[in-house]
């Protein structure tokens, strides 16, 4: 799919040259290395085709692959309370529906399972933590037709941010649907007479393209925000920022873990407490997502997948 020009226009007015050409660069050079040059990217496994061979290949002989598949669309809810201080009397008790690491072109019926599981459920405001796709370069139109398929099982408003998966030409189809994307952005959300503030940034895992700064220039120092990052990469960083919250994906929580859910690997440059589940650094309660989908193999083992409902409450 090809990004029309006036979307082109229309973005790089909205988030500058800068950040514009870095995203599309980077993306565009990425795709070369990975298609022209085996193993250039030895570090990401989601490339490194080998990988995928050993992983299913080490399943199957321990007797395993077919459980593992089937237990990655067995996708739970999960109910968390996120606290945040200084948050008004009007947003205690607000939901928020927390989507991440779809990676919606790995599995078709991954892609179901995760519309099935969004139906019906209560919530006041949807937000996604991006990796739409499985692959990191290529096409994209399966994840656009995927997604068309999940929007009328979600109620807006939906904000959403871009992961190292994505690819930012993502961008303009996706908030055709009336998903917003916040790339280095923030909104306010009001709830009668109080405000939310809602902020996102692009990815800073692979294409290191996220600007705090920007994210939260708009946000004064005395009203709670909450920061949504694709990766918890960014912690401490969001932290120091005086952001309230944050809620993020990308490590899948290992996905094939030990038991206990204790995960084998995570691609994140994180400590192993901000892998999965809630968290807290310094004053900013945080989140990390194990995600819906799957990546590199359509596999879970004692890590099922999930998508969650976090209500927020007065820390």
């Amino acid at each position: 799919m090809v990004m029309e020009s006036t979307d082109l226009l229309a973005l790089r007015r909205r988030l500058g040259r800068a950040h514009l050409q870095r995203r599309l660069g980077l993306e565009d050079e990425h795709e070369v290395f990975v298609l022209n040059r085996p193993g250039a990217h030895f570090f990401y496994p989601e490339n490194w085709y080998s990988i995928h061979g050993f992983i299913r290949a080490s399943l199957r002989l321990a007797r395993l692959y077919e459980r593992a598949q089937l237990n990655a669309q067995a996708i739970r809810v999960v109910h968390n309370t996120l606290a945040l201080g200084g948050l008004p009397t009007s947003f205690v008790g607000y939901r928020i529906l927390h989507l991440s690491d779809l990676h919606f072109d790995m599995d078709p019926r991954n892609a179901h399972a995760i519309r099935d599981r969004v139906s019906g459920l209560e919530y006041d405001l949807c937000v996604m933590t991006g990796d739409y796709r499985a692959r990191t370069f290529g096409p994209h139109e399966a994840v656009i037709a995927a997604i068309e398929v999940l929007r009328p099982e979600i109620r807006a408003p939906i904000y959403a941010v871009l992961g190292n998966h994505d690819t930012i030409r993502l961008v303009p189809a996706m908030e055709r649907m009336g998903i917003r994307l916040l790339l280095n952005e923030s909104v306010v959300l009001e709830r009668r007479d109080a405000r939310l503030h809602l902020a996102g940034i692009d990815d800073a895992h692979y294409f290191q393209v996220h600007n705090l700064d920007k994210a939260s220039a708009a946000i004064p120092d005395d009203e709670p925000s909450l920061l949504l990052s694709h990766t918890p990469e960014t912690y401490r960083h969001a932290a120091h920022a005086g952001f309230h919250a944050m809620l993020c994906g990308h490590t899948h929580g290992g996905q094939i873990c030990l038991p206990g859910g204790h995960p084998v690997f995570w691609d994140a440059k994180c400590p192993r407490a901000l892998a999965a589940g809630p968290w807290r650094y310094r004053e900013m309660a945080g989140y990390t997502s194990v995600g819906a989908g799957t990546s590199v193999v359509n596999a879970r083992l004692n890590c099922p997948p999930e998508i969650t409902v976090h209500t927020l409450q007065d820390a």
